[in-house]
């Protein structure tokens, strides 16, 4: 028999009044067990910070690879199998211990606190550029699609040395990586983009062995030729994390302060007088109204008390960060939005050795465009009430599909 959902966390209805359902589940069953997506799969559900950041510090027995977790009879079959869902899943958010290590390395090179710093002009040219356009807009218009997409998009596109003309590609095989397929045709479908992504990347691969940049991938290719234990699946894959993570997030964290600005009006324009307190307001968006809303499901690996729950191995794990950003033990008053919160050690990046490499220019990025939006266009408003807002149906992310908004 079916174990019975007990709260809907998938609904449009539940993106709207997610942080209410995710109090709820704190307060009655803050270690849930319940089915996911498919209604089938049982997953326990982790919600408060405590037990959040215990689980992401914790690699070892709370682990991102599957195999770990796994009967070694179905651990061959699927190495014997490998499809291409499989060369773009070798990246920093499913390899551990020295593999993890050794491309993190290879990687956190073009994200320095020097190298992002370095990119604080041109973010700032790609915002200027994208607000003269909007100023000129008459009428309603999609601040996601015209705003908080096309800047983190151009930035990751410029670090890699992807033509900027072809980010629009970028948002269906993104949506690939973070839309769970449950159905046939969804899968066939998520299928289909992936190897029209790989495609696209084997070519460009191809031009930039030919004619290096002073760009991310050829620097990554540049590292595998000198034999820098850089397999073919991890380059595709470390390139497919980097775009889809590379914007992403900010997309989200950008459409999600903007909406929380143009609902607290006195906050906006504190910050249009106090521009240099931004960077602090950005921890408290982040907190707030996380963009990753739940991390990359784990496996448990041994039989582990959590919560006072008994976890079995092979059981599936999935941490709620934006529910730990509210735990009421943890956070004073989690609810009001507070630009000069005291504590600011929110979990929307994560913890331990997955703690978000992206997360300086993800932070750089939201400063400049927030800041930006704010001296630029001193009179946007919500084009439509709250309640019609929708969100995108994508379970890693508390993500608007649009933001419609008057210049």
């Amino acid at each position: 028999m079916a174990e019975k959902i007990k709260y809907d966390l998938y609904s449009q209805d539940y993106y709207r009044r997610s942080h209410a359902v995710l109090a709820r589940i704190r307060q009655e069953e803050p270690v849930l067990h319940q089915p996911g997506l498919d209604g089938k799969t049982p997953i326990w559900f982790v919600t408060t910070a405590r037990d959040v950041d215990a689980v992401l510090r914790n690699d070892r027995v709370f682990s991102l690879d599957w195999r770990k977790a796994a009967d070694p009879a179905i651990v061959e079959q699927a190495n014997r199998t490998m499809g291409v869902w499989e060369m773009v899943n070798q990246h920093l958010l499913t390899l551990e211990g020295e593999d993890h290590r050794r491309l993190r390395t290879l990687v956190s090179k073009a994200f320095t606190p020097r190298m992002v710093s370095e990119m604080r002009p041109r973010i700032q040219a790609i915002a200027d550029e994208l607000i003269d356009h909007l100023q000129g807009a008459q009428g309603e218009i999609d601040l996601i699609e015209h705003y908080a997409f096309p800047l983190p998009i151009a930035v990751i596109a410029e670090m890699l040395g992807i033509p900027y003309e072809d980010r629009n590609k970028f948002r269906a095989w993104s949506d690939s990586f973070v839309t769970p397929a449950i159905t046939a045709d969804a899968s066939a479908l998520a299928t289909s983009n992936i190897m029209e992504f790989v495609s696209y990347l084997s070519a460009l691969f191809d031009q930039r062995r030919a004619e290096p940049r002073n760009d991310l991938i050829s620097a990554l290719l540049q590292a595998e030729e000198q034999g820098d234990s850089l397999s073919v699946p991890e380059l595709f894959s470390m390139v497919v994390l980097l775009i889809v993570a590379g914007h992403e997030t900010t997309v989200t964290l950008l459409g999600n302060a903007t909406l929380a600005l143009l609902q607290h009006p006195e906050l906006a324009a504190h910050l249009r007088r106090h521009p240099e307190e931004m960077p602090e307001a950005v921890e408290e968006f982040l907190r707030y109204d996380s963009p990753v809303e739940r991390a990359i499901t784990r496996y448990v690996t041994e039989d582990v008390e959590l919560g006072g729950k008994q976890l079995r191995r092979g059981e599936l794990v999935i941490v709620v960060l934006a529910s730990a950003n509210r735990d009421e033990r943890h956070f004073e008053q989690p609810d009001q939005l507070d630009l000069h919160r005291a504590n600011k050690n929110h979990l929307a990046f994560g913890r331990g050795v997955h703690y978000c490499l992206g997360a300086p220019l993800a932070r750089m990025e939201a400063e400049i465009a927030l800041n930006t939006m704010l001296g630029r266009l001193p009179n946007l408003q919500l084009a439509v009430p709250v309640e019609e807002l929708s969100y995108r149906q994508v379970p890693l992310f508390h993500s608007l599909k649009n933001l419609p908004v008057k210049v």
